[in-house]
Formats: C-alpha cells, sequence, structure tokens
C-alpha cells in the first residue's frame, strides 16, 4: 500500500512540506498590480483636474481687463492693479505647469512601471511639491477672494461688473483647482507612509 504524503516518516526524518501552489501567489501578484495600476489612474485623474482648473483659472484672470482702453483711463481696471489677483494668476499659472508635469510623470509610470525619477526621490518630491503649491493656491484664492469682496463694498463693480465677475469666476476656478491638488497631496502622502513602512511607494 502506498503511504500519504501526510503521514509521519516512520525513520523518523523530517517531512517535506509540500510546495506552496504556483497559481496561488501569481493571483497576489496579478492582484497588487491592479490595486496599484488603479490607484495610478485615480492619481493621474486628480492631477488632470488640478491642471484643468488651475489653467482656467489663470487664464480667466490673464484675460480680466475692462473699461478703457488704455491704463490712463479712470474707470479701466485691469488684473495687474491689484497685488492679490496677481497672487492669483500667477499661482495659478504654476499650479498649472506642475500640474502638466505630473501628469507626464503619472503617465510614464503606468505606462513603463517605473517613476521618473529614483523612487525615493520621486515620492517626496511629489508629497513635498503638493504640499507647497495647495498651500501657495489657497494663499492666493484667500488673497483673492478678500479683494473682490473690497472692490464690492466700495461699488467698484457697479461700473464695471463684468471685471468683478470674471474675477469671482478665476478665484472660484483656483479654489477648484486646490481641492483636486490636495486630493492629490493625500494620494502622494499616503505613498511616502507606504515607501517608509515598506520601502516601496506600493501598499504591499
Amino acid at each position: 500500500m502506498m503511504r500519504s504524503p501526510q503521514e509521519p516518516n516512520r525513520n523518523g526524518g523530517i517531512r517535506t512540506p509540500s510546495p506552496r501552489p504556483r497559481n496561488q501567489s501569481q493571483f497576489h501578484s496579478t492582484v497588487s498590480v491592479q490595486k496599484n495600476q488603479r490607484f495610478n489612474i485615480l492619481i493621474l485623474i486628480f492631477r488632470f483636474a488640478a491642471f484643468c482648473f488651475s489653467l482656467a483659472s489663470a487664464i480667466f484672470m490673464f484675460a480680466n481687463s475692462h473699461g478703457g482702453g488704455s491704463d490712463s483711463d479712470s474707470d479701466s481696471l485691469r488684473w495687474y492693479h491689484f497685488d492679490a489677483f496677481r497672487f492669483v494668476a500667477i499661482a495659478a499659472g504654476i499650479v498649472a505647469l506642475y500640474s502638466l508635469f505630473e501628469i507626464g510623470a503619472s503617465v510614464w509610470e503606468i505606462s513603463r512601471g517605473t517613476t521618473v525619477l529614483p523612487e525615493v526621490v520621486q515620492v517626496w518630491f511629489d508629497f513635498s511639491h503638493d504640499q507647497v503649491f495647495a498651500y501657495m493656491l489657497l494663499s492666493a484664492d484667500s488673497a483673492g477672494t478678500a479683494l473682490a469682496r473690497t472692490l464690492r463694498d466700495r461699488d467698484t463693480c457697479t461700473a464695471n461688473n463684468a471685471f468683478c465677475v470674471q474675477s469671482d469666476i478665476s478665484v472660484a476656478l483656483g479654489f477648484a483647482g486646490f481641492m483636486f491638488l490636495s486630493f492629490s497631496s493625500l494620494l502622494s502622502g499616503f505613498r511616502v507612509v507606504c515607501f517608509i513602512l515598506n520601502g516601496s511607494r506600493f501598499h504591499m
């Protein structure tokens, strides 16, 4: 009679456990890859949304000029006449450029399976710049909101309502860009934590 592989060895030898099925390890590997792909795609979506809203905010503010034909006209209003609106335009433009770079980096990672920069540099670069630029955009839009309220209190918007409306739209778009950049910052922060705990940007 043949002896079952699970019976103890009567000669006193150590019984060798059966090897782990390859299909099980391959299954876990496939699931991990799929989770990482979905995570990277989610980051890409947030990056793209931050780029679109920030770019739109910058365009609306850069194009915000109403009133007379020259700066010398008393009823002319230009975005660069106000420090807060200059801050809004420049901050939104910087965030748009940064988001465009991060979109390219995300597409590269999804298609190639590796980061543009060395992994340790990439995770800290993304997280730190997300924090800095999100704070900068929030500060700029908060200053723009305060200025817009001041202009309405001074009845400036009565004669130049189009200027004030376009300024409000630009600031609102900037806040939307900040929101999506904050979502990206949360995900990049999660990758930093994973890297610290596991030595990899992916959740194991």
